[in-house]
C-alpha cells in the first residue's frame, strides 16, 4: 500500500495518495526546509529555494522524515513534480532516489539531439533582464509558461527538458558560464582603464588594449613575461620612426626655405643682369610690345654695353640737384633751411635688374658725385651692374671683408644677389676711398621712428657751412657726396635735409625705384613742386627697425688702405646711438 514520504501516513490507493498530498501538504502553509522563511506562496518558495539554496538543495536531495513539520518543508522543494502531474509513487521515488534520477536525467538531456545547449552569448542578456525585474513577477510568468506545457523549457535558450531536475542543472550551467564571463569582464575593465586578460599590462583605452592583445595573438601563447619588454621595444621603435619622420620633414622644410631665400636674394643660379634682360625682351615680343627687329637691336646694344663694362645711361637723369637748389631758392618759406649735397645723377632700375638692383644703382649715384670730385676718376665712366659685381669680387680678392665674401661664396657675377652697405664699403676701400659705416640699430623716438638719424644727417650737411662767422643762407649747396642709406629690403640715397621753422625735419631722398620719366619731371618748372614733394621723407616715413649709412670722407693712403683691409676681417659698423 502506498504511504506518504512526508508525513509517513499509509493510504489505500494512489488516488488517495494524490488527494492526501493536495489537501495535507500543498494547500497548507509553505515554509523553506533550509531556513526560517515561511508564510509564502508555493511559487515564491520555489523561486527562493532555486536561487538562495542552490548548493544546499543539491546536497540534501533526501530529506529525513522525523517530524511532520520537516516533511512539510521538504514537500515544498519537490512539489514541482506534483504540480506537473507526478503520481504519489513517482514522488516517493523522486525523494528517495533524487541524486540518481538527476544524474540519469542529465545524461538523457545531453544525449537528446533536440536538447543541444545554445551558445553562451545569450547568458549576459538574460542576466541583464533578470537583474531589472522583480523576482516574484519573473517567477510567476515563468511558472505559468512551464505549467502550460508538458516539458520544461529553459528560460535562457530553446532547450526543452522532460524533468525539472534536468532543467535545474541546465540553468545552473548557464549561470556558471555567465559568472565566468562576468569575471573576465571584471578583469578586463579596472576602473577607467583596461587591463589585458592575458598579462598585467593596463591600457588607457579599448583600442590600445585591442592592439596589445593582437600582439599576444601574433607572438603566440608562450609570450608572458616578455610582453612588457616587447611592448616597450615596439613603443621605442615607433617613437624613433616618428622622430626620424619629424627630422626629415624639418630638413625638407629647411631646404625649401633656403631655396626660397636664395631665389629672393638672387643666389639660385637663375641668371644675372644679362639673362633677366633677355627674358624681359622676349616677353615684350610675345606680348606684342616689341617687334622682332627691335628685339635684336636692343639685344645687340645690351651686349655692347656689357662688353665695355660701362653703363649705357638709359636710366640716368642728370642735373637734378641744380633744379632742386633753384626750386628752394624760389619757393622756400621764411624760416626754412635746406642743405643739399654736391651734384649727383639719378639712376633708375631697369628691366635687367628690377627687384634686386637698388644697391648697385645707389652705388652708381654715389660714384657720379665722387667722379665730379676726382675721387674715383681712375674708374672712368660709371660702370654697369655686371662691372660693379666684378669690382666687388676684386675687392674681396684683395682681402677686404672676408666674412661678406664667404656669405656670397666669393661670387657675384652672373647672379641677382642683393648687396648692402658692407659691399659698398669693400669696393670703396679697394679703390682707396675713405668710407665709414654707421649703424642706427634701434628706434630712438615714438612709434618706431628715428629722430636721432634725422638730427645726425642735418649735422653732417650743415656743419661745414656753420663754421664761419656769418649766418648761413637759407639754402646751402655743399660739396659733400650723398649718403648711402640701407634698410631691410631696399636702399636709397640721401641728397639733402630740410628744416622748417617749427624745427621739424625731412630728408630729401633719391630712390632707384623711381622711373626715369618721373625723375625727369623735376627738370620742368611746372612739375618741380610735385616731384620735390615725392622726394621728401619725414620721420613717420622711415620706421624700419634698423638703418645703416655709408659715408665718404675722402681718400686713403696706401698704408691706411692696408690697415683697413686688415681691420675688415672683423668689420663692424659704428653704432649710433
Amino acid at each position: 500500500m502506498p504511504f506518504c514520504e512526508i508525513c509517513s501516513e499509509v493510504l489505500e490507493s494512489d488516488s488517495d495518495m494524490r488527494t492526501h498530498l493536495l489537501l495535507s501538504h500543498l494547500e497548507n502553509e509553505m515554509s523553506c526546509p533550509f531556513c526560517s522563511l515561511s508564510g509564502v506562496s508555493y511559487d515564491d518558495l520555489h523561486f527562493h529555494i532555486c536561487t538562495a539554496h542552490k548548493e544546499t538543495d543539491s546536497q540534501h536531495s533526501v530529506v529525513p522524515s522525523a517530524t511532520g513539520n520537516a516533511r512539510r518543508k521538504a514537500s515544498g522543494h519537490h512539489a514541482l513534480c506534483l504540480k506537473n502531474g507526478a503520481t504519489a509513487s513517482n514522488a516517493g521515488t523522486a525523494l528517495t532516489q533524487g541524486a540518481t534520477s538527476r544524474e540519469e536525467a542529465s545524461r538523457t538531456a545531453v544525449a537528446a539531439p533536440s536538447r543541444t545547449k545554445k551558445p553562451l552569448r545569450h547568458a549576459p542578456n538574460f542576466l541583464g533582464r533578470q537583474a531589472q525585474e522583480e523576482p516574484s513577477k519573473h517567477h510567476k510568468s515563468k511558472q505559468q509558461h512551464l505549467s502550460s506545457k508538458k516539458g520544461f523549457t529553459c528560460p535562457m535558450c530553446t532547450l526543452v527538458c522532460a524533468d525539472c531536475f534536468i532543467l535545474q542543472e541546465h540553468v545552473e550551467l548557464h549561470l556558471q558560464d555567465q559568472a565566468e564571463c562576468e569575471d573576465l569582464y571584471t578583469k578586463v575593465l579596472v576602473g577607467n582603464r583596461y587591463e589585458c586578460p592575458l598579462c598585467s599590462v593596463t591600457c588607457v583605452d579599448s583600442s590600445s588594449l585591442q592592439e596589445h592583445v593582437e600582439l599576444h595573438l601574433e607572438y603566440g601563447p608562450t609570450a608572458s613575461e616578455g610582453d612588457s619588454c616587447r611592448d616597450l621595444r615596439l613603443a621605442r621603435k615607433l617613437q624613433e620612426e616618428e622622430e626620424q619622420k619629424r627630422k626629415a620633414e624639418g630638413s625638407r622644410q629647411e631646404a625649401e626655405d633656403f631655396k626660397q631665400l636664395q631665389r629672393q636674394f638672387g643666389l639660385d643660379n637663375g641668371g644675372g643682369y644679362r639673362r633677366q634682360m633677355e627674358r624681359s625682351l622676349e616677353r615684350a615680343v610675345s606680348q606684342g610690345r616689341l617687334t622682332p627687329a627691335d628685339f635684336h637691336r636692343k639685344r645687340v646694344e645690351m651686349m655692347e654695353s656689357l662688353a665695355s663694362g660701362m653703363d649705357d645711361g638709359r636710366t640716368q637723369t642728370t642735373g637734378l640737384l641744380a633744379v632742386v637748389y633753384e626750386f628752394y631758392q624760389r619757393e622756400a618759406c621764411a624760416g626754412t633751411h635746406v642743405w643739399l649735397c654736391a651734384d649727383t645723377d639719378h639712376y633708375s632700375t631697369s628691366a635687367g635688374d628690377r627687384g634686386w638692383g637698388c644697391g648697385y644703382r645707389n652705388f652708381q649715384m654715389l660714384l657720379s658725385s665722387l667722379q665730379r670730385m676726382d675721387l674715383t676718376s681712375h674708374l672712368g665712366s660709371i660702370p654697369s651692374i655686371p662691372q660693379v659685381q666684378a669690382l666687388i669680387e676684386a675687392a674681396w680678392a684683395e682681402g677686404v671683408d672676408p666674412q661678406g665674401a664667404s656669405h656670397f661664396s666669393g661670387r657675384l657675377q652672373g647672379t641677382r644677389a642683393w648687396i648692402g652697405a658692407t659691399e659698398i664699403y669693400a669696393v670703396l676701400t679697394a679703390h682707396q676711398v675713405r668710407a665709414r659705416i654707421f649703424d642706427f640699430h634701434q628706434p630712438t623716438g615714438p612709434s618706431g621712428t628715428h629722430p636721432k638719424l634725422f638730427e645726425w644727417v642735418k649735422n653732417y650737411f650743415s656743419l661745414p657751412s656753420s663754421r664761419g662767422s656769418r649766418l648761413p643762407p637759407r639754402v646751402v649747396k655743399t660739396t659733400l657726396p650723398p649718403i648711402y642709406l640701407q634698410h631691410q629690403g631696399h636702399s636709397r640715397s640721401i641728397v639733402g635735409v630740410e628744416q622748417r621753422r617749427n624745427g621739424s625735419m625731412c630728408l630729401l631722398l633719391l630712390d632707384p625705384g623711381s622711373s626715369p620719366a618721373e625723375m625727369r619731371k623735376l627738370l620742368t618748372q611746372n612739375a618741380a613742386s610735385a616731384s620735390i614733394t615725392h622726394m621728401r621723407k619725414f620721420p613717420g616715413h622711415l620706421k624700419h627697425r634698423q638703418y645703416q649709412m655709408v659715408l665718404v670722407e675722402g681718400l686713403l693712403s696706401p698704408e691706411e688702405k692696408q690697415i683697413r683691409i686688415l681691420n675688415s676681417k672683423t668689420l663692424h659698423a659704428e653704432r649710433i646711438p
